[in-house]
């Protein structure tokens, strides 16, 4: 598959874990399984989540793990134009729309219920865009590489924003946007963003884009059973000679059976190793992972 082309996307809110070093790893592993291009792409759209220093952190973990990227890193700051110019294409379609309402009026309904399809209702106020979901593809079907057929009707998940009050640009637009641009083939993410493809995909087919392959990987989750994610102050991945047996261990969350006669190997000794092991199908579906511990420096 030499038109490969992945990517690990973060959101630099924070360092990376290690739910977020298995997610990079399972999509390295698959990329350079089939002899292709992976990249990397910083999702820094929402800067006041984005502590300063905290991108920088997160190339550094990368490469204590051994998790080298091809070609610049993409930074998505800088994409305010591509971004624009596809949503005013979705607008001219009649599949984006200006909505005034907040969270907290329809906080009692299971989805926004859509009352600025014919104008805002508050036309003077800050106003979103939104994805006109029961205008787009539906149902987006679709063949999960680990989780099967899939098959949701996007407009039940509600209108997703697309751009929010405050003129940043929100995850679904930019996330659909930079894979095309980037010419990713393969999206190698956790499960918890399944129930989003429905909403990328919509995108995909309004604005002409190719549709990835996708493989979710099953959750890595706390001692408190919930996933891990720096919102839960998950631990930060560390950087010195701890990532050898960590890495091992990620390898092992994978259900990839690494050879424990390379626990505390160099992690190019691993990666070598993990790259002509590598198989997707030892995954199980739906059986969630707790993340280990590790000593302090």
């Amino acid at each position: 598959m030499i038109d490969y082309c992945g990517r690990f996307a973060p959101t630099p809110s924070g360092p990376l874990h290690f739910g977020s070093l298995v997610a990079a790893l399972g999509s390295y592993l698959d990329a350079r399984r089939a002899g292709g291009t992976w990249r990397l792409r910083i999702e820094d759209i929402d800067p006041p989540r984005c502590p300063p220093g905290s991108s920088d952190t997160i190339l550094r973990q990368l490469e204590a793990f051994g998790l080298h990227w091809d070609g610049p890193v993409r930074y998505q700051q800088t994409r305010d134009d591509a971004y624009a110019a596809a949503l005013e294409r979705l607008a001219e379609a009649g599949l984006a729309y200006p909505c005034s309402c907040s969270r907290k009026q329809w906080r009692d309904h299971p989805v926004y219920p859509g009352w600025c399809h014919n104008g805002p209702c508050a036309p003077d106020a800050p106003l979103a865009w939104r994805l006109r979901s029961d205008r787009g593809l539906r149902p987006v079907i679709w063949q999960d590489r680990l989780y099967g057929r899939q098959c949701l009707d996007p407009a039940a998940l509600g209108d997703v924003v697309l751009k929010r009050k405050d003129a940043l640009w929100a995850y679904q637009l930019a996330v659909v946007v930079d894979d095309a641009d980037q010419g990713i083939s393969d999206v190698v993410r956790g499960v918890d963003l399944l129930d989003n493809t429905p909403w990328q995909r919509q995108l995909q087919a309004a604005l002409g884009l190719p549709e990835p392959r996708y493989l979710h990987l099953p959750l890595i989750i706390g001692d408190d059973g919930q996933k891990l994610s720096k919102q839960n102050l998950a631990r930060a991945l560390p950087e010195d000679q701890r990532v050898r047996p960590l890495l091992h261990q990620a390898l092992a969350a994978l259900q990839q059976t690494p050879d424990p006669a390379l626990a505390t190997a160099p992690v190019e000794d691993q990666l070598t190793a993990a790259i002509a092991a590598w198989d997707p199908m030892r995954l199980t579906p739906d059986d969630a992972h707790r993340a280990p511990d590790w000593p302090e420096a």
